[in-house]
């Protein structure tokens, strides 16, 4: 009988758009304008990142939008692509969330909370003796161990709680977003309004004329703003839970959207108001800062220190939980579709992709054991662009393939809007290539490791048909 439930549509409008902007700000909106200071020297470069970002990533989802409204089911990108591509091109993009984008993105979350934890109530080192234990020279698995360990705590916790039913799940979502969105306007409006000078260079816009920023170093800033951004094509991931999907999606995504872009221009016109370049290229030199905390602690002391503290764990419990949520239901979507091993393909007595939620929180707890903060987000972002590149591309195949179905959304601004976000897709693939090619390297062995695994599922799939048809025959 567990095979044969479905998902039930329980959530509204309010709900998606609650689900795109909890999924989207994380820790991003704390941690990265530091190593855009470093790429960048100059606050007025370093907002244009965020609104270049900010408007790269409002075109990705105006693209994703149409074909969301046109193919919403659960499962998101993975039901577009097997549409739009073939079964393989779906596969190797569930093979990628699975491996390396939702996982690893669970995985950076619950480190920032555990880590923001550590600094309120410090955590206690487990095995110090193993700290220099190392996995190929690369993977440092018992560093800041009781660190890691509380990550995957968090991340086991919040998988149990998924598990117990989805309305679970987008209730707390929707409460630790309340919080966030209280604690960054306080944060605004205390900064704008504090009496700490000013830097010297504060927004000045002959930096824009200096020639000191490259192509390469723009792009490469914007790799941090765009791990802010991430998140909002999630929300896809529930629409067989999304109540009237082709409506509330795509006005779902593009509300959210807008509502985090004013955001975090505001929350980092208040921090380049009160820290310098030189300080925020020094928070980001000294790897275990934030530049967020030493924004607050500026005009409020060891006090502000506590309470931007606690908002950081409030905000990645939120996004953490968010992503675990909306993160398990592509690999239910696959394995229902015979692309992914079986079991993940069941729902349990509440309704929810159990098995599916519990591998996702397997494989996210073992990738905290692996690589740092920076490199988890750089290969994030390098693997997801290449998927966002072809939702968009698909905007077009969809309107060869099916001009005369009914659109609920179309893209505003086509055919340049998605034609520039693909564009813009190309170049952060090849640049992350020259300037991050170690994440560059490993995010695509995650990817193109999918293929043995799809030969094989291809071949047992094979095998059971032709058991099946002999077992008819006879």
């Amino acid at each position: 009988m567990g095979n044969q439930r479905n998902l039930v549509r329980t959530l509204g409008l309010g709900y998606v758009i609650i689900f795109v902007i909890a999924n989207i700000i994380g820790s991003g909106v704390y941690k990265k304008i530091a190593p855009m200071a470093a790429e960048l020297h100059s606050s007025v470069w370093i907002l244009l990142a965020w609104i270049v970002g900010g408007i790269i990533t409002l075109f990705g989802a105006l693209s994703n939008a149409e074909v969301a409204g046109l193919l919403a089911d659960t499962g998101g990108e993975f039901v577009y692509f097997k549409k739009i591509y073939n079964r393989f091109f779906a596969f190797l993009y569930g093979w990628s969330l699975f491996t390396v984008i939702q996982t690893a993105t669970i995985s950076s979350l619950a480190y920032v909370f555990a880590q923001s934890l550590n600094s309120i109530v410090p955590i206690p080192e487990l095995f110090p003796s193993l700290q220099h234990f190392t996995v190929g020279g690369v993977f440092f698995p018992f560093q800041d161990f009781g660190v890691k360990l509380t990550a995957i705590l968090l991340i086991l916790l919040l998988t149990s709680l998924n598990i117990s039913g989805l309305k679970s799940g987008a209730g707390a979502s929707k409460a630790i977003l309340l919080l966030v969105c209280a604690g960054l306007l306080i944060i605004v409006f205390f900064g704008l309004s504090s009496t700490v000078s000013r830097p010297a260079n504060f927004m000045d816009v002959r930096d824009l004329t200096s020639g000191t920023v490259s192509l390469s170093s723009f792009y490469t800033a914007m790799l941090a703003a765009f791990w802010a951004y991430q998140g909002w094509v999630s929300v896809g991931f529930i629409g067989g839970e999304i109540k009237n999907p082709y409506r509330n999606i795509p006005k779902g995504i593009v509300m959210g959207v807008f509502v985090v872009i004013f955001t975090y221009l505001l929350v980092n016109v208040t921090y380049l108001s009160l820290l310098s370049i030189p300080q925020l290229e020094q928070i980001h030199v000294s790897g275990n800062q934030i530049a967020a905390v030493e924004a607050v602690r500026s005009f409020w002391g060891t006090g502000g220190v506590l309470f931007i503290s606690l908002l950081i764990l409030v905000t990645t419990l939120g996004c953490t939980n968010a992503s675990i949520l909306t993160g398990a239901r592509p690999y239910y979507a696959m394995a229902r579709d015979r692309l992914f091993f079986s079991g993940i393909g069941k729902l349990n007595k509440t309704n929810v992709p159990g098995n599916s939620l519990l591998w996702q929180g397997i494989w996210a707890s073992i990738l905290v054991l692996s690589g740092t903060f920076d490199q988890l987000t750089d290969m994030i972002i390098f693997a997801v662009f290449i998927f966002y590149g072809a939702t968009s591309l698909g905007v077009f195949i969809l309107r060869r393939k099916m001009p005369d179905v009914h659109r609920p959304y179309k893209v505003w601004g086509y055919p340049y809007v998605p034609a520039i976000f693909i564009l813009f897709c190309i170049g952060l693939f090849f640049n992350t290539i020259l300037t991050r090619p170690r994440e560059a390297a490993i995010g695509m062995t995650l990817i193109l490791s999918g293929i043995p695994v799809y030969l094989f599922l291809q071949r047992r799939n094979s095998k059971a048909d032709a058991n099946e048809n002999n077992h008819e025959m006879e």
